[in-house]
């Protein structure tokens, strides 16, 4: 069984485009199951589902012919978090694969995430054009290009940033040596006293001591009392939100085998996004 055109009139009836041959609901079928596998395992399962066939080319092209748009909100930002991940994008024969970089916003209470590829302005300005609380809050790990990010979002408004608490522990387990000391620096700074834990460090010449140092110094203002503000309920204290999202993605990006032209990654992450934002319906 081929791919079933439609008559004219059903074409009006249903406003689809003269050059398509699938119906709306058709469209939206395939677009769901290709945001979730690969374009090949979409025309299977939408055969199976349906009868129809529609080919792995074809899937792929209509993939390319959307226009997916990240979601203007009508909530209130209050939180959100960032983070990154890695695409496998082809590269002429002979050459090894790279892996390539992007960007993942995670709008926390709104349950919606965007991307970016190469180019971190798109999802900077998607969070600057949604109305925004008086105090926004803002979690990243301690990578720069994160903060970069961050230091462009929000700019009208009151930006509290917080350093990933996991991070933060992850990095100072880092420094190894006497456990009770670890335990001790642990306990100051989940009330935020950064001087007092970076004092325990003063007399450690070892060289992740004294990295463990300069990160304290370096995030300062952005390691809060943890305690105090998950106590009273007042933000998230990890970035959890954007590395789940993060990793939703990839179940697309990164199935068995994949890789991606790189003019084509925008595309592909903004449709995975699509569907993981409930975009996809008729």
């Amino acid at each position: 069984m081929g791919e079933l055109p439609i008559t004219s009139k059903q074409a009006q009836q249903l406003e689809v485009p003269n050059s398509n041959q699938l119906s709306p609901y058709l469209e939206i079928c395939c677009l769901r199951v290709s945001a979730n596998v690969s374009y090949e395992d979409a025309a299977s399962d939408i055969e199976y589902f349906t009868g129809v066939q529609v080919s792995r080319s074809s899937q792929q092209r209509l993939v390319h012919r959307q226009n997916f748009e990240l979601p203007t909100l009508e909530e209130t930002i209050e939180e959100l978090s960032v983070d990154g991940g890695n695409i496998r994008v082809r590269t002429p024969d002979g050459e090894v694969c790279a892996w390539l970089g992007y960007k993942g916003i995670s709008l926390h209470h709104l349950g919606t995430v965007g991307t970016s590829f190469q180019d971190n302005q798109v999802v900077i300005d998607w969070v600057n054009d949604q109305t925004l609380a008086s105090t926004v809050t803002c979690v990243g790990d301690g990578h720069d290009g994160i903060w970069n990010i961050i230091d462009q979002l929000a700019p009208n408004v009151q930006r509290r940033e917080v350093l990933d608490w996991f991070h933060l522990m992850e990095n100072l387990h880092k420094v190894g040596g006497s456990l009770k000391r670890l335990k001790k620096a642990q306990a100051l700074l989940w009330k935020g006293q950064v001087e007092a834990a970076k004092g325990l460090f003063t007399d450690c010449k070892g060289k992740q001591a004294q990295n463990f140092c300069h990160y304290l110094d370096k995030h300062r203002q952005r390691i809060i009392n943890y305690e105090y503000h998950q106590a009273e309920e007042i933000c998230s204290i990890g970035s959890g939100s954007v590395e789940s999202a993060v990793k939703q993605v990839d179940r697309r990006t990164k199935i068995s085998g994949a890789q991606w032209k790189r003019e084509n990654v925008p595309q592909v992450l903004a449709h995975r996004c699509a569907y993981l934002n409930g975009l996809l319906s008729v």
